[in-house]
């Protein structure tokens, strides 16, 4: 049997299930009660969620953290999540109540300099749930010192957007694109960021973007142009979350120029964007 490391020993926990109702076509939100022990995850960070007690659902689901609050009784943490399988399914069907294992919080956040003067966000379908809890974190510096922060979120059509005017109230600009044209700029998500990218400091500028792969390799090519630092979180199958299985490892260019694998659940889910290596 593999020995959870050390900073693993919480890996199994019990949540419950408070609310689980659809959000947007094919998408659910998904709220957990959990108990006091379970640390407060950063902004980026994900957890696996598993079925209690289903023979025929032994693995564990990863889901980015969308939102999250400590209270006395412990703390409350929200899942978005979009149907993609059999396993997402069944987790569509939870009612109220219902008790799951999870695990976390787990992986390597989102890192915010202190100084920065203006933040972009890129989002791609439900890559948007990471980028919700950056947000909600960073609305207690918005009164000081915060930076501007520009959104560009994107969907394949409109039905699939989470409610934009709360969106658009936690950012200084919110950019929709969808590629059906239902909504907003149409065509992909970075093609309005193309077009102003050079009216952005690259030495106080920081863009964090979450998405399909094709989305993430289209702005790796677009900012072989630009300067600025990009942040990335990668949405892989993972099979444990913990790193043990080697499933979820991505090609990254080590300090000296070598190709070395890194797993998206250790030393991920987020990235340097020029860190990883396409080819």
């Amino acid at each position: 049997m593999t020995r959870l490391p050390d900073d693993m020993r919480q890996f199994i926990l019990n949540a419950r299930v408070v609310s689980n109702t659809a959000a947007q076509a094919g998408h659910y939100l998904m709220s957990l009660r959990l108990p006091p022990d379970f640390e407060t995850p950063l902004p980026g960070q994900f957890v696996m969620i598993r079925l209690k007690d289903r023979k025929d659902m032994l693995l564990a689901r990863p889901f980015s953290v969308s939102g999250f609050e400590r209270d006395a009784q412990g703390g409350r943490i929200e899942i978005l999540y979009r149907i993609a399988g059999r396993g997402t399914r069944l987790f569509s069907q939870l009612d109220s109540g219902q008790n799951l294992d999870i695990a976390g919080p787990l992986g390597r956040p989102f890192e915010i300099p202190p100084d920065l003067k203006s933040l972009i966000l890129v989002s791609g379908g439900v890559g948007v749930a990471p980028l919700r809890y950056l947000l909600a974190g960073l609305q207690t510096q918005r009164a000081m010192c915060a930076p501007r922060i520009d959104f560009y979120m994107g969907a394949k059509t409109a039905d699939e957007l989470p409610d934009p005017d709360a969106m658009r109230s936690l950012c200084d600009e919110l950019r929709i694109c969808t590629d059906d044209c239902t909504m907003g700029h149409p065509g992909r998500v970075t093609e309005p960021l193309e077009k102003v990218l050079e009216s952005y400091s690259p030495t106080d500028t920081l863009i964090c973007a979450c998405g399909p792969p094709g989305m993430i390799r289209r702005l790796s090519e677009i900012l072989v142009r630009h300067p600025i630092p990009c942040q990335v979180s990668l949405e892989e199958r993972m099979a444990c979350g913990i790193g043990a299985c080697l499933g979820c490892a991505v090609a990254v260019r080590g300090q000296n120029g070598e190709r070395l694998y890194q797993r998206v659940c250790r030393e991920g889910p987020v990235f340097h964007l020029r860190d990883i290596l396409w080819e």
